[in-house]
């Protein structure tokens, strides 16, 4: 897949996570100081060099690569890419910062949640020499070009050491996976579909809609999401995560209520299912037909919004 030009000197290069098209995006801003935005996972990497050979730019020319938040799929692969591009430093949130200094602890969790799958969705995960990670504070700029100056804002709720980035040049947020995850490939059916990101472990639904609430305050233009794409519609966007969220998690505390006694990997299952059951309800009244490959994804991703949902309440409690 060839790189798509989105307008106002930035490009989308598909870094296919988990080996799936219009899944994960890494986004480059073409300035003086030449910028990216998301790496994925390092398994995405190769996929992220080829786009970057397309778009005729050598590694050393990078000076920046921001992660939105240190989750593997978004920064897992920093390390790695680093080795390839000699001039450049990372930009993290301050609290993301030791985690990609020395990833042990990030190393752990993946591997006790996905197990032997590990090695082929992640690895490697590099350490990343301190002195080439920089932070950024909630409200704090870069100027990357003469006309463009990026500013940091905390966004928690999905985690919180993620921020988002505001570009005033193009009026768009840089939103890693605060206002949840875009369905492109819906697109060719009709339908804009969004759902929010609840994973674990530090998933906080009051923090999301507030950070939601900030971002609509600033009336920005354009939402660039994590996974994946450009959205020229946040009113949509805003309006979906608000629709969304309470349902998923009144429909967690429900099943939690009920499944007490039972473990974590129980209540994990039931909340999956309930969540897929209520979501594929609405596509088939949307008249959206499911691949068996988009089935697949959006049953992942509902059971890791279920895992961050049991979370959540377990910690609650």
């Amino acid at each position: 897949m060839k790189p798509i030009d989105l307008g106002f000197g930035i490009s989308l290069i598909d870094v296919c996570d988990l080996g799936k098209e219009n899944r994960t995006g890494t986004y480059v801003l073409h300035e003086e100081e030449l910028t990216l935005i998301e790496t994925s996972a390092s398994p995405s990497i190769p996929y992220l060099l080829k786009g970057l050979e397309d778009l005729e730019i050598v590694p050393a020319e990078i000076k920046y690569i921001i992660v939105t938040h240190i989750h593997l799929d978004h920064a897992g692969g920093a390390g790695l890419l680093l080795e390839k591009c000699p001039n450049a430093q990372i930009i993290v949130h301050p609290k993301g910062k030791r985690h990609l200094a020395d990833p042990s602890r990030l190393i752990q969790g993946a591997r006790a949640v996905y197990g032997e799958q590990f090695d082929e969705l992640f690895y490697p995960i590099l350490p990343i020499p301190e002195d080439r990670l920089i932070i950024k504070e909630d409200g704090e700029n870069l100027q990357i070009g003469p006309n463009r100056i990026l500013t940091f804002l905390d966004t928690p709720g999905h985690a919180n050491h993620h921020f988002s980035i505001y570009d005033p040049y193009s009026d768009g947020m840089f939103t890693g996976d605060t206002v949840g995850v875009y369905y492109t490939e819906l697109l060719s059916q009709g339908l804009e579909f969004y759902l929010p990101s609840t994973s674990p472990n530090q998933f906080n639904p009051h923090a999301m809609l507030a950070a939601a609430d900030r971002m609509e305050n600033l009336n920005i233009e354009r939402i660039y999401f994590g996974h994946y794409g450009m959205s020229e519609h946040p009113g949509l966007v805003y309006k979906q995560l608000r629709y969304w969220l309470p349902l998923f998690v009144k429909k967690g505390e429900s099943i939690i209520a009920e499944q007490n006694n039972t473990s974590f990997e129980e209540k994990t299952d039931a909340i999956s299912t309930a969540l897929f059951e209520m979501v594929n309800d609405y596509l088939t009244e949307q008249n959206v037909v499911l691949s068996r490959d988009f089935t697949e994804t959006i049953q992942l991703d509902l059971t890791v919004c279920a895992m961050g949902i049991v979370d959540y309440f377990e910690k609650r409690k």
